[in-house]
């Protein structure tokens, strides 16, 4: 049987067809008829209305009768009203009363339920195959009548009987009885909720959105693509204007790379450019007549209805309201299918994004905004920032300091010429002008809190001369300031005096005081805690490109921290940014970068591995290397160029050593990276052909990256991309992560000889390239996995966000932050030491977090407040258990934690215990130490704990063998500092059985010994008086 469908304006009819073959003659008879139809719906929500249906059907089937109700939230439901059995035949006719809810057809008053506000009600009839539980059913027919709702004061008010039943009154207490509905839909998307600090580069929030489950929404959301009607609606704060052609503002991606309705962009002039596309590929653009300006928070919608599209915009600037709008008539149908492709927010693949701020952005699907232009108001989520206010008040400080900078520089120049010789005249006339006593200019007035930024501007200045300080200046030395105060400080107070400095120096433009005032205000390090203020700080030396803020706004996106949003697309565009910028800062290092060292404090053996170059350590090496030992050359040129162990970077000095460890001792690790700083031209004049020399001799030596390097040359300086190829591949098949990354780049780009491109392979060879360990394999590979590759790759997000988040973390800028905080711990410097820390920490890196922890609880020299200390000490060992791979000290201590009722105000030996669980897990013996001490203390230990231990459930009934199997494990661990109290808890066990089994016994044995040791003293003293055989 084959099944044909027609669609008609009138409700859809499948008909089905038999076709019967007698004596080679065809016969078609028609066998039945799906159909259904409401004949006499009601205009709007009544309730006992009798209502009419007709249908049919050519086999058993289900009718059913279903409600739909859209809310001004954005929320769909779906109400089944009634079901029942299609047998097949002649068309029939039922009618049943229509039973609609109470809240949607009568005034709420107590019982009838209220509700939200209803903007529509459709009911729908449908033929469906499959049984009446099968969700799964296939739709052979439908038909739609819309209702239009009464609003709230216009409906009648419902009659109860005076007396309810009981029945009624028990099921107004319980919930509905559950049946089969479609979910809630949400067609109000928000996109963006927070705020988006976006530095005008390649960077912005990738969003897809997902067909709707609900069959009538998705069958309208379809039939609208080629007649759009929907809004969208952007905040925006723009600081600077595109310097660039075009900068993107929003924009929607196809599958095929090509920009789709609806794609917003700013020009240089500061207008809008609006694109939509048609049929066919045909497209069309308009600019805006008006301008977007600076410094202004402005609301931005762009409302699509079929071929009109309007754009408005409103920018509020204190209390004044400006409203722009422009409508469009296109040329062409506009097409729009949103979950075709993705939309960008801010700078992508193909575009830069505007310099400024992203406010939230909404997305009403399939309707538009009731609200007008003089209505809107700013989100508080804007409002609670206050970007507007900062930046009022860092602009008068700047221009006082600007009006400081001149004078001063007008007083040097005047001292500086009276330095020189003048006539009796001239110098009498000055004389005759000064006034007998000192007086201070207006401009010199100086507010008490901005009195250091006041003298360093006058030193500056007079230090320099006129016209060569800059507002820049200025602010690092207030940072420097900062620094130094805070170096000699031997407590937490100092920070409150330094605060105001660094704020003055952020607002001079110095992002590395506005990230660490952040971190203050988030953390609560001497200053009162403010959330607010933190993520203002924050937001304003991210927008700056601070790598670390950039890392600290990701951290809190990533994780919904101190109140803000869980956005995993949000935390992608920050991370993104800081490890593409790692992967260029690796191949252009500078003395500011060092290499990512995670060193835990508790870890007493890597700390004695910490040197410099006046260290022994240091000096041993150089004396090695001198007598030929190729790994302590290795070791000396790599703590050189990278700065590691404590050693500043010095790639001129590290060169030397590489030098001499490819020439006198021919080691091909130093050969080949004595060819790489030859080849790229790091601290040594730029030499190829000497760099390919020395590469192909650590090929022969068998060294892999040598293979990868060369392959690199023929690429770039030969273009021979046979060759090249060739060397990657074979590179590959020895596991090396650069010639996996290197073949995924020409697969992309279609430079491998005789092959088109194919973004499918370069994605494997991406993949293997990350899980080798390479930085721009892994930002490579998460690229792909934001947006997918249709047909081939799925969008994983939540995986993208994990890949560059770990790039990010190898970031030069960041290890300088830690060596900083490591050199200041090793100094007994303990307020830098955990502000350094923290900074690190608040970026979510977790061996900082640990050593946060650490520090506030060693606590050395009280330099930290008790309280402040305990809850630091929670906080950041909360944090450190919840990385991919915490420390089991971590693990240990948040038990003991949790065991003393610290973080919650009473004991959870609950999850103490779990915590000692992860720790012996991963062979820690102090975990299996605790474990037992909580068994000894009559801790029912659960069954679940039990399992993942590997111990049977009959543990449970026997405590001495309990506790005997976790003391062993303790001291079979591989910690040979267990053994000892490990054995010592075993033999108390066994001690206390023993006293448990035999007390009865040794007190009968007591009493029997008292009273027979008179006779057994006599015996015994007459079997030691007899001779005994000698042994001869």
């Amino acid at each position: 049987m084959e099944r044909l469908m027609k669609t008609q304006c009138e409700p859809w009819l499948f008909t089905h067809y038999r076709y019967l073959c007698v004596c080679c003659l065809c016969m078609q008879i028609v066998w039945g008829l799906n159909q259904v139809t409401l004949l006499n719906p009601p205009q709007e929500p009544l309730s006992g209305h009798l209502l009419e249906v007709l249908y049919s059907c050519d086999e058993p089937a289900t009718v059913q009768l279903d409600c739909i109700v859209s809310f001004d939230t954005g929320i769909t439901s779906t109400l089944l009203l009634r079901q029942w059995k299609c047998v097949p035949g002649d068309p029939k006719i039922r009618t049943l009363e229509l039973n609609l809810p109470d809240w949607l057809v009568y005034q709420a008053d107590g019982i009838v339920p209220d509700s939200q506000w209803v903007l529509s009600c459709i009911l729908l009839a449908s033929v469906r195959y499959g049984g009446l539980d099968d969700s799964e059913r296939s739709v052979a027919a439908q038909d739609v009548a819309t209702l239009q709702p009464r609003p709230f004061f216009n409906r009648p008010v419902k009659w109860h009987p005076l007396c309810i039943a009981w029945s009624t009154q028990m099921l107004q207490l319980t919930q509905r009885f559950s049946k089969k509905q479609c979910p809630l839909e949400q067609e109000t998307v928000h996109l963006l909720s927070s705020i988006y600090a976006s530095t005008g580069e390649s960077f912005g929030i990738t969003k897809t959105l997902e067909p709707y489950s609900n069959e009538l929404l998705e069958y309208l959301r379809v039939k609208a693509i080629s007649f759009p009607w929907c809004m969208f609606s952007i905040w925006i704060f723009v600081t600077r204007h595109c310097q660039k052609n075009m900068c993107g503002v929003f924009h929607h991606i196809d599958s095929h790379n090509n920009y789709v309705t609806p794609s917003l962009f700013l020009i240089k002039s500061g207008q809008l450019h609006i694109q939509m596309n048609g049929e066919s590929q045909e497209s069309s653009a308009f600019l805006s007549p008006f301008k977007v300006p600076l410094s202004e928070w402005c609301q931005i919608s762009v409302t699509l209805h079929g071929r009109t599209v309007t754009v408005s915009m409103v920018c509020m600037d204190n209390e004044q309201r400006t409203v722009h709008s422009v409508e469009h008539m296109a040329r062409h149908i506009v097409m729009l299918d949103d979950t075709e492709g993705y939309f960008v927010i801010g700078g992508g693949r193909y575009i830069s994004g505007v310099e400024g701020y992203f406010g939230p952005l909404v997305y009403y699907r399939n309707r538009i905004s009731p609200h007008s232009m003089s209505e809107v108001v700013i989100p508080d989520v804007i409002r609670i920032v206050n970007l507007t206010g900062w930046l009022q008040t860092c602009q008068a400080f700047r221009l006082e300091m600007t009006m400081k900078l001149i004078g001063y520089s007008l007083q040097a120049t005047q001292e500086t010429e009276s330095e020189s010789c003048f006539d009796a005249f001239h110098e009498w006339t000055v004389k005759d002008r000064l006034p007998s006593e000192c007086q201070c200019e207006l401009w010199e007035a100086t507010a008490p809190h901005r009195t250091q930024a006041a003298k360093l501007a006058r030193f500056l200045a007079f230090r320099h001369g006129e016209g060569r300080v800059s507002l820049a200046a200025v602010g690092r030395a207030l940072y420097s300031l900062s620094l130094h105060k805070l170096g000699r400080a031997s407590s937490t107070a100092v920070v409150s005096r330094i605060s105001p400095l660094l704020l003055q120096a952020g607002c001079l433009a110095d992002n590395r005081a506005l990230h660490m005032t952040s971190v203050l205000y988030s953390t609560g390090l001497g200053v009162k805690k403010q959330a607010n203020k933190a993520w203002l700080l924050a937001l304003l030396a991210a927008q700056k490109d601070d790598r670390l803020a950039l890392l600290h706004l990701g951290h809190l996106h990533h994780q919904g921290l101190h109140g803000l949003p869980q956005d995993t697309d949000l935390a992608y565009a920050y991370y993104a940014n800081i490890a593409k910028q790692t992967t260029i800062d690796r191949q252009n290092p500078t003395p500011q970068q060092m290499f990512v060292e995670a060193v835990y404090l508790n870890n007493d053996d890597v700390l004695k591995l910490q040197t410099s170059e006046d260290h022994h350590i240091f000096q041993w090496l150089k004396l090695q290397a001198r007598r030929g030992a190729a790994e302590a050359e290795q070791a000396i040129a790599r703590m050189l160029f990278w700065g590691q162990q404590g050693v500043s970077p010095n790639i001129q000095e590290a060169v030397r050593h590489y030098e001499r460890g490819a020439v006198q001792w021919e080691d091909p690790v130093s050969m080949y990276d004595y060819g790489i700083v030859l080849l790229q031209g790091h601290g040594v004049e730029k030499d190829v052909p000497k760099a390919v020399t020395f590469l192909k001799k650590a090929m022969d030596q068998g060294f892999v990256p040598a293979i990868n390097a060369l392959a690199w040359y023929y690429e770039q300086f030969e273009q021979d991309y046979k060759q090249a190829v060739q060397l990657w591949e074979r590179a590959d098949l020895l596991e090396c992560p650069d010639a996996a990354l290197n073949l995924g780049v020409v697969h992309s780009q279609g430079l491998y000889p005789g092959k088109a491109a194919d973004q499918f392979m370069a994605y494997q060879y991406y993949l293997r390239s990350a899980e080798r360990g390479h930085v721009r394999g892994a930002v490579h590979l998460a690229d792909i996995w934001t947006t997918g590759i249709p047909g081939r790759v799925n969008r994983r997000p939540s995986d993208a966000v994990l890949w560059v988040k770990w790039a990010a973390e190898h970031n030069g800028y960041l290890g300088s932050i830690l060596r900083k905080a490591l050199d200041s711990y090793l100094k007994s410097d303990m307020v830098s030491s955990l502000l350094y820390y923290m900074m690190a920490a608040e970026s979510g890196y977790a061996a900082a977090q640990f050593n946060v922890a650490y520090l506030c609880e060693q606590n050395t020299f009280a330099f930290l407040d008790t309280a402040f200390a305990s809850d630091c000490m929670w906080r950041y060992y909360n944090l450190t258990i919840q990385s991919q791979n915490p420390d089991t000290y971590a693990l240990i201590r948040m038990g003991d934690l949790l065991y003393e009722g610290q973080g919650y105000g009473q004991k959870d030996l609950f999850s103490a215990a779990e915590m000692y669980t992860l720790a012996a897990l991963r062979n820690e013996p102090q975990g299996w130490y605790n474990l037992g001490l909580l068994a000894e203390e009559g801790f029912r230990l659960p069954l679940s704990i039990l399992t993942e231990l590997g111990l049977s459930e009959l543990y449970l009934a026997d405590s001495t063998l309990l506790l005997s199997a976790l003391y062993k494990r303790c001291r079979d661990s591989e910690d040979t500092d267990s053994d000892l109290p490990c054995s010592l808890a075993i033999f108390n066990v066994y001690l206390q059985s023993f006293q448990k089994d035999y007390s009865a016994a040794i007190k009968l044995f007591t009493a029997v010994t008292v009273v027979a040791a008179p006779t057994i003293f006599l015996i015994a003293l007459g079997v030691l008086r007899r001779p005994v055989r000698s042994l001869s």
